[in-house]
C-alpha cells in the first residue's frame, strides 16, 4: 500500500497576516481543499494507495463535511493529547489539549505524531526547566500514539535525526522507534522519516542511497512497517522517491517554494501524479 500524506501545518493563515494562504478565505479553507482534490483522487485504486490530509483543528469539520460518499480522502489531525477521556474517568478536563476521543468525534481517522516541529516544541519546553530529554519526548509521543490507537485512529509516526545527531543516527532513530512504538499495534501505524538535518533553506536534501539506507534500517527494526519519506514529497523528487522499493509514499507540505509560496491543490495533484506514475501505479 502506498501512503500519500498531506501536512497542512498552518497554511490557512492569510498572506495579510504573515501566512501563505492565497487560495480561500480562512473559514472555507478546509472545505476548499477537499472539494478541489477529491474527484481527481478517485482515479487512483484505493486498494493500492491512500490519501490522508492532516488539518489544523479549526478546519477538520469543514473538510469532513465537504467529503462526498466513498471519498478517497482520509481526514487527520495534527496531534492528540497523551491522556484521553474514558467512561467513568476523565470526562474532558483538558483545557487547550485535544484528546483522541475529540479528534475521532470530529471525523478524524488518522493523526500525525512526532513531527520534528512537535519534537522541537516539547524539547524547548523542557529546556526552559533545564531538563531537556529526548528519551522523555519519545515516551510522551508513545502515550499519544497509544491514546490515538485506543480510539481506533491510525498514526503517522515521524522520526528523524538533527544535524547534531546525524553521526549517531542509528542510535537516535532506534530509540525513537523502540520507545515510541512500545506496546503499539504496528498495523495501525506508518513511519515517516524526516531528515531534520536537511530541512530548511540552503540545506542539501539526502540522496537516494541515504534514503534507501534509512528506510531499510527502519523496516529491519520494526519488522517491515511501511515507511514514507517525510522530508517533503515534491515535484522535483517525486520520481526519485517512487523508484525506491523501501519507500511506501511521501509527506507533502508546501507545493510551491518560490514566488507566491504556499500550498496549491492543483500542484498537490501534480505531485501525486508524478509519484504514482513513476511507482507503476
Amino acid at each position: 500500500m502506498k501512503h500519500i500524506c498531506l501536512n497542512l501545518k498552518r497554511f490557512d493563515v492569510p498572506v495579510s497576516l504573515g501566512g501563505v494562504n492565497r487560495i480561500a478565505p480562512a473559514a472555507d479553507w478546509g472545505a476548499y481543499i477537499v472539494e478541489r482534490t477529491e474527484e481527481a483522487l478517485r482515479s487512483y485504486d484505493s486498494g493500492k494507495v491512500e490519501f490522508t490530509m492532516y488539518f489544523p483543528e479549526a478546519h477538520i469539520l469543514g473538510a469532513a463535511s465537504a467529503k462526498t460518499g466513498d471519498s478517497p480522502i482520509r481526514i487527520g489531525c495534527q496531534g492528540v493529547y497523551r491522556e484521553n477521556t474514558a467512561p467513568g474517568g476523565n470526562f474532558g478536563a483538558f483545557t487547550t489539549n485535544r484528546p483522541a476521543s475529540a479528534a475521532k468525534a470530529l471525523g478524524c481517522e488518522s493523526v500525525i505524531i512526532g513531527h520534528c516541529e512537535e519534537r522541537r516544541d516539547k524539547l524547548g519546553i523542557m529546556e526552559l526547566g533545564g531538563a531537556a530529554d529526548a528519551e522523555a519526548v519519545n515516551r510522551i509521543l508513545n502515550s499519544e500514539i497509544r491514546a490515538a490507537a485506543g480510539e481506533g485512529m491510525d498514526v503517522l509516526y515521524c522520526i528523524g535525526e538533527t544535524e547534531e545527531e546525524q553521526p549517531r543516527w542509528k542510535e537516535v532513530l532506534g530509540q525513537q522507534l523502540t520507545i515510541g512504538l512500545e506496546g503499539v499495534d504496528k498495523s495501525r501505524a506508518v513511519i515517516a522519516y524526516e531528515p531534520v538535518w536537511a530541512i530548511g533553506p540552503g540545506k542539501t536534501p539526502p540522496g537516494k542511497d541515504y534514503i534507501e539506507k534509512i528506510a531499510g534500517y527502519i523496516k529491519e527494526v520494526t519488522g517491515g512497517m511501511d515507511v514514507i519519506y517525510g522530508g517533503g514529497l515534491k515535484q522535483d523528487n517525486a520520481g526519485m522517491l517512487a523508484s525506491i522499493p523501501e519507500i511506501d509514499g511521501g509527506l507533502i507540505a508546501l507545493t510551491r517554494f518560490s514566488g507566491e509560496i504556499g500550498f496549491y491543490p492543483d500542484e498537490y495533484l501534480e505531485i501525486i501524479h508524478i509519484y504514482m506514475e513513476n511507482s507503476g501505479q
